[in-house]
């Protein structure tokens, strides 16, 4: 498919709140570091060229970038990338950021943050970004435990002016309406894509019909996580791929899309050229027939 000319616009939009964003954004994890995100001795990328997908992106129409205080690598940072990159901000960027996980200066992983401790999280953003305010920031957590003391944390920084609005991330369905219930949610950002466990489709419902944003993450690499896409992609997508003269990581991302207006992207990339072919994924509609076909293969499994 021709991606030149195409922008995140091609996709529609969806509301954060009291903000509008392309429903096709960037995901900030792999903008630090080649190889495996989080990776032992992992290797920064060139300084310019991250700076340089950034810049891009924005060109190409992306206004929601998705970050987190824990996103680096030796010498780099992808919250400082994208304040060098991009501030002054434009009016219609919204930055979402995530708290909750963090890791110490030589990268190993620290147990996730109190209720006391989310507020220095929250302060190590602002200033890495160089904001007063952080437009979104998402509660990630780890495992079923109630989230009511630490969202009702975050809560009052939003109260306090620090927060516009609040998501959650890496959760289960119980714990939307627990959020709900001390301040507004406005995404539910887990991991989704094809093969996706059958309760995350239910959940996705349940967050269009309150019209509450799913963000889906790994939307293309799937069960790669963090070591990233495999390249062992199955007939069924790489025929819809050949059908439209497009990859299979745009089939990826155009059915993800296609799962409900609610939906949003957030690949992330330090390659520009895949930024471009990420970004026009937005463009790509498929027919009735293939959506039956990957529906199908989600619905078995990979």
């Amino acid at each position: 498919m021709t991606s030149e000319t195409i922008t995140a616009a091609a996709a529609g939009t969806w509301e954060l709140g009291d903000l509008t964003v392309n429903r096709i954004g960037f995901g900030a994890m792999r903008l630090t570091q080649r190889g495996e995100a989080f990776g032992a001795g992992a290797t920064p990328r060139d300084r310019g060229r991250a700076i340089s997908v950034l810049r891009r992106a924005v060109e190409l129409g992306v206004n929601h970038i998705d970050t987190a205080a824990f996103y680096f690598s030796p010498l780099r940072s992808a919250n400082e990338l994208i304040n060098q990159a991009l501030a002054p901000y434009p009016d219609d960027l919204v930055i979402t950021t995530k708290v909750g996980p963090g890791r110490d200066p030589s990268g190993e992983w620290v147990p996730h943050a109190t209720p006391e401790q989310l507020r220095g999280q929250v302060e190590e953003n602002l200033r890495q970004l160089g904001r007063d305010h952080l437009d979104v920031v998402n509660l990630r957590i780890v495992g079923t435990d109630s989230i009511a003391e630490r969202f009702g944390a975050l809560a009052e920084l939003r109260d306090a002016g620090l927060i516009r609005h609040l998501g959650i991330s890496n959760v289960r369905p119980e714990h939307l309406p627990e959020a709900q219930a001390i301040a507004p949610v406005v995404c539910v950002q887990n991991q989704y894509g094809i093969g996706a466990r059958p309760e995350q489709d239910e959940f996705l419902r349940t967050c269009g019909e309150q019209g509450v944003a799913f963000v889906p993450f790994y939307a293309i690499v799937g069960a790669g996580r963090e070591a990233g896409a495999s390249g062992a992609d199955s007939d069924e997508v790489r025929a819809v791929a050949r059908a439209h003269g497009a990859t299979p990581a745009q089939v990826r991302l155009a059915w993800t899309l296609h799962r409900g207006p609610h939906v949003l992207a957030i690949p992330g990339t330090g390659n520009p050229d895949h930024l471009v072919e990420n970004v026009a994924a937005s463009a790509l509609r498929l027919s009735a027939d293939e959506l039956a076909r990957l529906d199908s293969l989600h619905t078995g499994g990979e």
